[in-house]
């Protein structure tokens, strides 16, 4: 199988320590393709410089829900500023997370509409995280699409089928972490088994979210495989032919990593 992990942390704690280490298993597991994401600015260099050392990595840049509070001068002119760099090829993750709620909603959706105003001005896709903000996701993602079309991914996807559909609707893709092989995600399961082939993206969200069989453990990029022979499974697919095609799905949509 050649893979991409359409989202993964490759500086976080348990693969910062190890990154040779991980990355070598990642490629002995047919992944040709990681997006080091990052969620708060002084993590901006470290990805960067990782997308700048390895081939086969990219680089985002943006500031995640639970940092917005923190990041108060973050606007869209210095994410444009930095998405120049030839590495980075996303925005964000950005989004609303009304789960935990670590910073206030307003800033959280202001934060969340900065990153999507420099999505829309690079034509780099913006990297959504949702968490129980389904509506208020949709309204931002509808609104601000009205002022001019951007590209972008529903990341670790974890809401209702309705909200896919509306990412659908939008143009947007879905990506699908190790969340869905897990025992109790049936909802998901559901609407994966769906999803159209060709808006569809696997990831890990390592170290976060391991697998079955690999929950419990620091996820790493390696594991993609292990989600996508389970999707393939769900979805009645050939696995080599799903990985193919979420990986065409990934440079697809990062079309910068084909520069």
């Amino acid at each position: 199988m050649r893979l991409a992990d359409s989202h993964c942390h490759l500086i976080y704690k348990g693969l910062g320590e190890q990154q040779p280490e991980v990355l070598a298993r990642a490629r002995a597991a047919g992944v040709v393709a990681m997006l080091n994401i990052s969620t708060r600015e002084n993590e901006w260099d470290d990805v960067i410089h990782v997308a700048e050392r390895e081939a086969d990595v990219w680089a985002s840049v943006g500031i995640h829900p639970h940092e917005a509070d923190q990041h108060p001068d973050v606007d869209t002119t210095k994410l444009v500023e930095r998405a120049r760099h030839p590495r980075v090829v996303g925005i964000g993750e950005s989004g609303l997370d009304y789960y935990y709620d670590h910073s206030d909603r307003d800033r959280q959706r202001a934060s969340f509409r900065a990153h999507l105003a420099a999505s829309r001005e690079t034509q780099l896709p913006i990297i959504v995280h949702t968490r129980d903000a389904e509506d208020d996701t949709a309204e931002i993602l509808r609104d601000e699409m009205g002022k001019g079309a951007f590209p972008g991914v529903i990341h670790c996807f974890t809401a209702s089928g309705a909200f896919a559909d509306i990412a659908l609707e939008l143009g947007l893709y879905v990506s699908i972490s190790g969340i869905v092989t897990f025992k109790n995600a049936k909802d998901l399961q559901e609407t994966a088994a769906r999803l159209p082939l060709d808006r569809l993206l696997i990831e890990t969200d390592a170290p976060f979210l391991a697998p079955v069989p690999h929950r419990g453990k620091t996820g790493e990029p390696a594991f993609v495989a292990d989600t996508c022979r389970f999707l393939a499974q769900l979805r009645g697919e050939d696995p080599e032919a799903l990985a193919e095609a979420t990986r065409a799905n990934f440079h697809t949509l990062f079309a910068k990593t084909l520069a």
